[in-house]
């Protein structure tokens, strides 16, 4: 098959890691990370002319720490980080893009710059992530702080931190802060559609990502590269401490990382240009992206109907099924984004492709919005050496708030019409949801955040009027804690009363 000019092709893709304290341990920064992984990209390529010369558009993740506007890098950072990055290659791009929060945008400007290079808006893409927070972290504790700002100047887009949908002040109120215990709330939702007690679903979650660990222990840039059984990823000791329930600290996204990832991305009219052998070339098939509801206005709390909407339609763009790829990626912050990915495809946990190329978020390491360049990375090699395969990549950001999927392959992909790449939208409707004192819920789901300062146990429910409603289950009271404590809460009907902060306090009748 002929591949026409603007046809877009991933043309290199790199990977830069370092773990505190072993050899050749640097403690760089995260642009200084970001830089490697871009020149290990542009080598990837193989090319004979210059290809960071030829980067006319270059779009930076957001570390951890500038993806909230209350947060400040705590050694200082790049006023304008995509072209902090560049300059580390000597590139000097028109565009330079710093993207939103969401672990589901780097997938997500692959098809936008791929879209954009089959239209002549672009010839050469970069899209490049890194976080230093385990260097952060131990230098922190040695009381050092190297000055890692940088005055880059130079125009840039900045998208915004994109946290629509994912921040809900009332469950704020009652403690469900940072990830954690919003997905635990997913997650016992379907424990109870289950029907499974604690314990057996904490082996669920261990059977699940057991093979994710073998996975990780040979991958070298994991972070934690630890082969596990299930049994030692469930089991609850003081290594492995429940952190909210049902999950323990082992079967979370490990978020201490010095990880960076880069993607290139070009025409094939430009690749030829460059002297990039088409053997490095992998073909971009679809891609696509959706945005979830908020949280709390989500009819079924277990499920993801954007994840669903998004890998379906992307396999049906690429003219495929999910018996057609060999080989998957998906985004494993938590259980229940794989559980509701594979459920969708028809998978099954133990399918034997398996479920992750890189060892997942707990294990190979959650490199805050990144991760999914180190998946799709992970997909461009396997294809490369196993050439007509497909590989699947799906990126999962914020509170299962939005996905996007990825297909790739050495097969070429046509794009004369340029219909590969489709943003989805949002999902639309939802649950009536009151923000007002009520007397009485019924729990649907919860979670027990277990924190240093004790522990709070958070519900998601209906109130009299079938509104959803949230509060804080009263662990004080005897009756309520055994019940919660117990795992089994669901359906209980608990009187409630406000504090003094506003908050609504739930306990069952003694």
């Amino acid at each position: 098959m002929s591949i026409a000019d603007n046809t877009p092709v991933i043309i290199g893709v790199g990977q830069y890691s370092e773990r505190v304290g072993e050899p050749g341990y640097e403690a760089l920064s995260s642009m200084d990370m970001a830089g490697r992984a871009l020149a290990a990209a542009i080598e990837d390529a193989d090319a004979s002319g210059d290809v960071a010369g030829a980067i006319d558009t270059l779009a930076a993740i957001r570390q951890f720490e500038i993806s909230r506007p209350d947060r400040d890098p705590p050694f200082g950072g790049a006023d304008n980080p995509p072209r902090a990055i560049a300059k580390r290659v000597g590139a000097d791009p028109k565009r330079a893009i710093l993207e939103k929060t969401g672990g589901n945008y780097n997938q997500k400007l692959v098809g936008e710059f791929a879209a954009d290079i089959a239209n002549g808006a672009s010839e050469v893409a970069a899209i490049v992530g890194s976080e230093a927070i385990s260097t952060v972290l131990a230098l922190s504790a040695k009381g050092e702080k190297p000055d890692w700002s940088e005055n880059v100047g130079g125009e840039m887009i900045n998208r915004g931190y994109g946290l629509e949908g994912m921040i809900e002040p009332s469950l704020i109120l009652h403690g469900a802060t940072g990830a954690i215990p919003l997905y635990a709330f997913c997650e016992n939702a379907r424990r109870k559609k289950l029907g499974m007690s604690l314990e057996e679903y904490r082996l669920k979650i261990g059977e699940l990502f057991e093979p994710f660990t073998r996975v990780a222990a040979a991958n070298p840039h994991a972070a934690a590269p630890v082969e596990r059984s299930a049994e030692e990823l469930a089991t609850v000791t003081d290594r492995n401490r429940i952190v909210a329930e049902p999950y323990t600290r082992m079967t979370v996204a490990r978020d201490q990382v010095n990880q960076a990832a880069a993607i290139l991305i070009a025409s094939a009219e430009k690749a030829r240009e460059l002297g990039i052998p088409e053997d490095r070339w992998v073909h971009i098939h679809a891609v696509t992206n959706k945005v979830e509801r908020e949280l709390m206005a989500r009819p079924d709390l277990a499920a993801y109907p954007a994840a669903e909407a998004s890998l379906t339609e992307a396999l049906e763009r690429a003219g495929k099924t999910a018996g057609d790829i060999t080989y998957f990626d998906f985004y494993s912050c938590f259980a229940i984004p794989v559980f509701n990915a594979i459920e969708t495809l028809g998978l099954a946990p133990d399918d034997p492709r398996g479920l992750t190329l890189t060892g997942g978020l707990p294990f190979f390491g959650g490199a805050g919005n990144n991760y999914s360049a180190h998946a799709i990375a992970e997909a461009v090699q396997r294809v490369r050496d196993d050439r007509g395969s497909y590989a699947l990549v799906g990126a999962n950001g914020g509170m299962q708030s939005k996905y996007a999927t990825g297909i790739y392959s050495t097969e070429p992909a046509d794009w004369s019409d340029n219909d590969r790449f489709i943003d989805l939208g949002e999902e639309e409707g939802g649950e009536p949801r009151s923000f007002t004192p009520h007397e009485s819920v019924t729990v649907e789901t919860y979670t027990i955040n277990r924190g240093k300062k004790g522990d709070t146990a958070i519900y998601i429910g209906r109130n009299a009027d079938g509104e959803r409603v949230c509060g804080d289950a009263d662990l004080t009271h005897d009756h309520t804690a055994a019940v919660f404590e117990g795992g089994d809460p669901f359906g209980a009907k608990l009187s409630v009363k406000q504090d003094e902060r506003g908050r609504n306090i739930g306990r069952l009748a003694s």
